[in-house]
Parts: structure tokens; C-alpha cells; sequence
């Protein structure tokens, strides 16, 4: 490696706005905050790693920019910055690391030694900055052209009508037959017509993928010899992650080109962004970027100056500093108008509205800017509304245009369908939108993300087959992951010969997928759950790029069977615009005269008072009157539907349940029942008002109503 000083390059003023690497006017204008720096060198570096540094002169707003000749599109580069190194004051400027552009579009590379990307000599806190360079040791910026492969139009599915699907790049196809083996876990991969006809035929209407942004393996993770697997661990929140590239190098097309296909499939494509935390860690991590331009500019410190950290990741970012605000706003904007994305969820997303680490405020700084923005306000925006603090959970707290992972709707409906004490009250506010959390500051009951497992915990199949986790394969001793899963095996640990114990575990399956697909809200089902997945009990597999967490597409009758049944259930909810209402229900009297919802007990009466404070109630009626279900058409009028009478049953023996009167419907016919194997009742004969049925233990049955035209 060589470097050669400034002398004989001329460096024009530029202009400080846009931040990061733009080429024009024959070159390449350069422009990177940090208010503390009193110097920067913007380094040039080739395939050789020779280094060529030219200073940046001119400072405007605490931004140093300059436009330089003759450099081209493909040029990697990083800054030097010179300042103060003062940890007291949480000041970790140092010349000796070569930092990533926070504004990259492209990064290139990993770290690939630790030791040299540290910024001090011994002690973290000390006033000793470490002398290793660290060129040759960290990834690298890469100037890249604006535009690409055209994304095509956005669907904007309305939120009610809505199916989120999450998965990740990587593990979706990595073991997909039909995927050539060059596209396999790659961008190009997910738009392959194989996997697209996947998502059309299950019924989906938004994929969500795992992180996408530049990532890298936090401090722990590298110590361990092992790797980030989920990318929860940002380095370049403009740059897609290099990792899921077919070809290196093409990342931003072959981006672009995937969310092409997906539009034109008519499926958003939604991202799980991390804007909480960095992949540096805590004081003692490397300095790889943020760090060394200005640390307290980016992360969240107390008044003694060491870092503070509300995400349990080692760092959090300042949600109330100004450069954090701008480059969050300007990520979230390149996304959505040069990458095509159609909308996002914030991981830990309380930390966003907790400036100074303070107490959880809706209308902080950077979350009202960002629901304030033109291009973002018209967005799907989800948040995941908690921390790793108790005052960061913040579930329902969030203000009008935020959607939320509902924490509680999983938690109701695996206790109901495990058999916990607790009744059915909680139930009965899950099923319909949860409006005890939403139903105040203008909210939607399809801000309410329903799920019952996401990428985090147990798959839907392991949910049924473990009582506890089994994550030693992390190498943490099973002590990583939460040991509140709410699960239950049914009487064996973990896989089983024993054909009534599957038989037992599909069924509950099939009654958690029908519950969250026939609640109202927005559902958010886990790839890989429709095809019967197993990660072997493990609920924490962040870590393990291995067919643990790869979605196995071996058909066998049980996947076959599993897959079936939610097709059926997705196009069932799509087609029935009672079951995914936009609004609350409110008891308001529908054009048939009676009330928009009605809870039922298994005599066939209302519910009482009483009736909802018992805690062993193992069975619930609900029947939503379809002749007014206040969903509309995409011209705004309005839909009637059938009427809908579902019935749940959790407990351990069957149950004699008498239909309601002819007030709710002359006849009920079967429609969805979860004790088959493809939802497919035996008998699709309609059952006359008043008479009765046996519910199977522990099933879900749904019946419509035809409505009198």
C-alpha cells in the first residue's frame, strides 16, 4: 500500500447538500459532515489499495464538500477525519481509520481485522488513540451512478387488504429448487418467476425482507468467530447489502430489478430498517464510520460522556440530534424514490422517539419528521414499538400515521390456543382490531400488524412442538432468546413419531394461521410457516447461515396440506370484505337492524356480563353482520358481504354449540373448518338457524351467512 499526498489535484467548492458521493460536472462531488473535524482527507482508493488523499477545504454548515475532477463512477473512497480525541467527551476523531461514507450507496468489502479498525491503543476510555492504520482492515465506499433498471409502478395496496409476508433475501431461496444455483439467496432470486408465483398463489400482498442495508458483524459476533445471519447490525443505511448480490458490484440494480418484478406482480416491497443502533457496538467496537466522525453527533450519550445504550446492541442512536434526523429522512426518502420501496418497518422503533434517551414522546423530533415528510407520509409505516427497556414498550403509544407490531394479539392468541387461564375478554379485543390499543389519535384497526410468530421466535411449526427453546447451536448455552414463548409441545419435545401428537400439532397450527388471517387488522405471517418449517426449536437463530434458518422446499403431505390451507385461508379473507374492515366496530346498527357484531355463547345467546370475566371460558362465537362491513371498493363505495359466523374452540373436549336464530340468517354453511387438513369441511351442507353442532376440542370453525340479495 502507498499513499500519496494532495499536491497537484485541483478540488472544487461543490456545494454542501446532498451529503455523500454524486458525480457531475466531470467528476465526483464529495461532501460528509462533522462539525468537531479540523480536517478531512477524502481518500482515493484503488484495486491495490494505494491511497490518494485530497483535502476538503471548504466547510459549510459543519459540512466539508468539494467537487474533484476526473473521478469516476466505481471509485472507492473513504475520509480520514483529524480532530479531537477526547473519549471523556465522547470526541474518537482519528486520522489513523479510514471511515465509510454514512451516505454510500454502495460498500464494498468487510472488516476483516478487528484489531486495526479499533480506534484506541488499549483502553477505550483512555486518551491513547490507537496508530494502526486500518486501510486494507474495513470496507470501502464505492462512487455509484444515480438510476438503474426501472422499479415499475407501486401497487399501493390499502392497508386493509393488506397480507404482509416476512422473509429473508438469503434464506427464502437458498434451497429453492427451481432457482437456478447463481440466483439462489440473492435479489435476483426473489424476482425469479418460481418464487413469484409462490407469493401470487399464497395470496400475499407485501413482502417484507429482513434487513437490507450494508451490514456487518457487531463486536460479539466477531470475538465468537461467528457472523450475523438477520443483518440486524447496519454499517450503510443507503447501501443495499452486498451480501445478496448474484454478481458483485450490482447490488443497486439487482435491487431494483427484484422490486421491479414484485410490482409487477402487484406486491410491495417493504424494508425492516434499523435506525437504532450501528453495527461499531459499544466504546470498545471498532471505527468503521460514525464513530470517528463525530460520535455524540450519531449516538446517544450520558453527561459524562460514555455511550448509553437503550437497544441491548452496545450502541443507540441519537434520535434527537439533527444529523441523525437528516440522515434517517434522507435513507428512508432514496429508498423509496431511487430503490422503488413501498414502505417500512423501524426496528425497536420506541428508541427513534426517546431523544436524549429520555421518556418515549410520539411527537418527538424524528418520528414527526418522518410522518411529516411528502414522499414518507405516503408510505406504509410500521413501527416495532418497544426496546430493550421496560419504558420503551410502547405498544398502542404511537401516534395517528404509525402502524404497530401488536406484541399483545400474539401473545392473547397463543395463550387461548395453548389452553391458559384468562377467558376470552382479551380474545374478543384481538379478533376485532384491537380498539382498546388503536381506537383513539384518528387510528385504523389495520394499524394493528397482527402476528403470531415473525423472524424472532418460534416458527408456527415449532410453536406447536416446543415447550421451551434449544438454541445451543448459537454458542451462548441457551441462554440467548426469550424463554417467554407462550408454546406448548403436546406432549413430546421437539419432533415425534406419534401420529395423533402431529395430528394434534397440525390442527393447532391450522387454528392459529385461520385466527390471524380472519382477525381484523393487517396479518404478518413468518416465510417458510405455509410449507411447515422447522428451525429445531431454536427461537434466537440470528446467527446460523445454515439450513436452520434457510426455508426448506421439500414437499411432503404435511407441507403439501399446510400450504393448502393458508392459500385457501388468504384468498378466503381477500374475497370477504366483512373480515378485513377498515373500521372499528362500534355496535352500530347495520341495514338488516341488527348490531355490526355480536359475541355468542355456545348456547347460541349473547354473552353477558358475567360470561366475559370467567377465566376457564374455553369457547367463543363471533358474528359480524356483512351488510354493511364498511370496506369499499378502490373508488371508495362501499362493499356489502355475507355475514360471518366463526367459532373457537380451545378446549380439550368437544362442545355442543347451538347456531344462532333465524334473526342472524336462515341457513349458515361451512366454509373454513381447521379440523381437515386443507380447511375443506366435510359437508359444505348448509345447517338451518337454531340448530346444533359439535365442535371438535380444540377447533376453529367458520360459517357464512348468505346474505338475502
Amino acid at each position: 500500500m502507498a499513499t500519496h499526498p494532495t499536491s497537484g489535484t485541483q478540488v472544487l467548492a461543490g456545494r454542501p447538500f446532498p451529503l455523500g458521493a454524486h458525480p457531475e460536472a466531470g467528476g465526483v462531488r464529495f461532501a460528509v459532515a462533522s462539525s468537531v473535524a479540523d480536517r478531512v482527507e477524502l481518500c482515493l482508493i484503488d484495486e491495490d489499495l494505494n491511497e490518494r488523499r485530497i483535502e476538503l477545504t471548504e466547510r459549510t454548515f459543519g459540512v466539508w464538500h468539494g467537487l474533484v475532477p476526473g473521478v469516476t463512477p466505481g471509485q472507492k473512497y473513504g475520509f480520514r477525519i483529524h480532530g479531537p480525541y477526547e473519549p471523556k467527551t465522547g470526541l474518537r476523531c482519528n486520522p489513523n481509520k479510514l471511515l465509510v461514507d454514512p451516505y454510500a450507496r454502495r460498500i464494498s468489502g468487510t472488516m476483516t481485522d478487528m484489531s486495526a479498525a479499533l480506534g484506541y491503543a488499549d483502553d477505550p476510555e483512555g486518551v491513547e488513540p490507537s496508530q494502526v492504520d486500518s486501510l486494507g482492515s474495513v470496507p470501502l465506499s464505492v462512487v455509484t451512478s444515480p438510476g438503474g433498471p426501472d422499479t415499475g409502478v407501486k401497487p399501493e395496496i390499502p392497508f386493509e387488504e393488506t397480507v404482509i409476508y416476512e422473509l429473508h433475501v438469503k434464506g427464502f431461496t437458498q434451497q429453492h429448487p427451481d432457482v437456478p444455483e447463481a440466483l439462489r439467496g440473492t435479489y435476483l432470486g426473489l424476482a425469479h418467476p418460481a418464487v413469484i408465483e409462490h407469493f401470487v398463489r399464497l395470496g400475499v400482498t407485501s413482502v417484507e425482507l429482513l434487513p437490507v442495508h450494508t451490514f456487518s458483524d457487531e463486536p460479539s459476533l466477531v470475538n465468537a468467530g461467528r457472523h450475523n445471519y438477520w443483518g440486524y447490525s447496519p454499517l450503510g443505511f443507503f447501501a443495499p447489502h452486498a451480501g445478496y448480490a448474484s454478481e458483485p458490484g450490482r447490488e443497486v440494480e439487482e435491487f431494483r430489478t427484484m422490486v421491479a418484478a414484485l410490482h409487477a406482480a402487484n406486491i410491495e416491497v417493504i424494508v425492516d430498517v434499523v435506525y437504532n443502533h450501528t453495527c461499531e457496538g459499544g466504546p470498545d467496537g471498532p471505527t468503521l464510520a460514525f464513530r470517528g466522525y463525530e460520535a455524540p453527533a450519531y449516538y446517544l450519550h450520558d453527561e459524562d460522556g460514555h455511550m448509553a445504550d437503550i437497544t441491548g446492541c452496545g450502541n443507540t442512536l441519537e434520535s434527537g440530534s439533527p444529523t441523525v434526523v437528516r440522515m434517517v429522512t434522507d435513507s428512508l426518502r432514496y429508498w423509496t424514490t431511487e430503490l422503488g420501496v413501498d414502505g417500512f418497518r423501524f426496528d425497536l422503533a420506541s428508541t427513534l422517539g426517546r431523544p436524549n434517551g429520555g421518556p418515549f414522546d410520539r411527537d418527538s423530533t424524528l418520528l414527526t419528521a418522518i410522518t411529516t415528510d411528502p414522499v414518507l407520509s405516503r408510505c406504509k409505516l410500521i413501527a416495532e414499538p418497544w426496546d430493550a427497556t421496560g419504558e420503551g414498550y410502547k405498544v398502542g403509544d404511537f401516534s395517528a400515521q404509525w402502524a404497530e407490531w401488536n406484541g399483545i394479539y400474539r401473545d392473547t392468541v397463543r395463550d387461548f390456543w395453548r389452553g391458559a387461564a384468562g377467558g376470552v375478554d382479551d380474545l374478543a379485543y384481538r379478533l376485532t382490531g384491537s380498539s382498546d390499543l388503536y381506537d383513539h389519535t384518528f387510528r385504523r384497526p389495520w394499524q394493528s400488524i397482527n402476528f403470531v410468530n415473525a423472524h424472532d421466535g418460534f416458527t408456527l411449526r415449532d410453536l406447536v412442538s416446543y415447550d421451551g427453546k434449544h438454541n445451543e447451536a448459537n454458542g451462548e448455552d441457551n441462554r440467548d432468546g426469550t424463554n417467554d414463548n407462550r408454546s406448548w409441545n403436546h406432549g413430546v419435545e421437539g419432533e415425534t413419531d406419534d401420529a395423533g401428537i402431529r395430528t394434534l400439532r397440525q390442527q393447532q397450527a391450522r387454528n392459529l394461521f385461520a385466527t390471524l388471517l380472519l382477525s381484523t387488522g393487517t396479518p404478518m405471517f413468518v416465510a417458510g410457516d405455509e410449507l411447515w418449517r422447522t428451525q429445531g426449536g431454536n427461537n434466537n437463530a440470528y446467527c446460523l447461515d445454515d439450513p436452520t434458518s434457510w426455508v426448506d422446499w421439500t414437499e411432503t403431505d404435511e407441507t403439501e396440506a399446510m400450504l393448502a390451507f393458508a392459500r385457501r385461508v388468504i384468498h378466503l379473507r381477500a374475497n370477504s370484505p366483512a373480515l378485513r374492515q377498515p373500521e372499528f366496530f362500534d355496535g352500530r346498527t347495520t341495514p338488516t337492524g341488527r348490531p355490526d357484531l355480536i359475541w355468542l355463547r355456545p348456547d347460541g345467546h349473547e354473552l353477558e356480563e358475567a360470561d366475559w370475566a370467567e377465566d376457564d371460558r374455553r369457547t367463543l362465537g363471533m358474528w359480524i353482520d356483512g351488510s354493511n362491513s364498511q370496506s369499499r371498493t378502490r373508488e371508495g363505495e362501499l362493499l356489502a358481504d355475507h355475514s360471518w359466523l366463526l367459532l373457537m374452540h380451545a378446549g380439550a373436549e368437544p362442545v355442543d354449540v347451538v347456531l344462532p336464530g333465524v334473526e342472524f340468517g336462515a341457513t349458515f354453511e361451512p366454509t373454513l373448518d381447521t379440523t381437515t387438513p386443507d380447511g375443506e369441511p366435510a359437508s359444505t351442507e348448509p345447517l338451518s338457524a337454531g340448530s346444533s353442532l359439535t365442535l371438535p376440542a380444540r377447533s376453529l370453525l367458520l360459517l357464512k351467512a348468505p346474505r338475502q340479495d
